[in-house]
């Protein structure tokens, strides 16, 4: 399994998310975090737009991932958000981002950290990744995706366009 399938467990995967903006997704992000990991909503959504301000976390094809680290936080957190409409969050390609892997890490988890957003950005670079990510209804179905992914396959390249994209399963 590859670590972000171990981070997340079903409860921590959320799909149809009302959020017309960045912010509000963040807000909503913290909101779970929150609720989750008893933290205050406040500070993770002060962290997360701190980090926001340094620079985009939106990847590219519809995909962000929003990261930040927290002080009292005991081992890394993460959370899979889908959107019901793409949203804008400034990504590299221009395009709204609908795809939402949110990662929080204790401040002192330098290597962990570097190793999920290595392999969620290998993940989610996977164009078969994504279209199969698309079509997943339920929360289950998210988390068996996760789980199975595997990074041993190199990344098919980049391009969504319909006519490829009839390829993957």
């Amino acid at each position: 399994m590859n670590p972000v399938g171990e981070l997340l467990q079903i409860d921590d995967i959320c799909l149809d998310v009302d959020a017309s903006s960045k912010d509000q997704l963040l807000e909503r992000i913290a909101d779970f975090f929150a609720r989750r990991y008893r933290l205050a909503a406040a500070e993770v959504f002060g962290k997360l737009k701190e980090r926001e301000q340094l620079g985009s976390t939106g990847l590219g094809h519809g995909v962000a991932i929003p990261h930040a680290r927290m002080g009292r936080l005991p081992s890394a957190a993460g959370a899979f958000f889908r959107t019901r409409f793409p949203i804008p969050f400034d990504a590299p390609d221009g395009r709204p981002v609908s795809n939402v892997l949110a990662l929080l890490v204790p401040a002192t988890a330098t290597e962990k950290h570097l190793q999920l957003l290595a392999n969620a950005a290998g993940m989610f670079g996977d164009r078969s990744f994504r279209s199969q990510l698309r079509h997943c209804a339920q929360p289950s179905e998210v988390k068996t995706l996760l789980d199975g992914w595997s990074d041993i396959a190199l990344p098919e390249p980049a391009d969504d366009s319909p006519a490829k994209s009839g390829s993957s399963g």
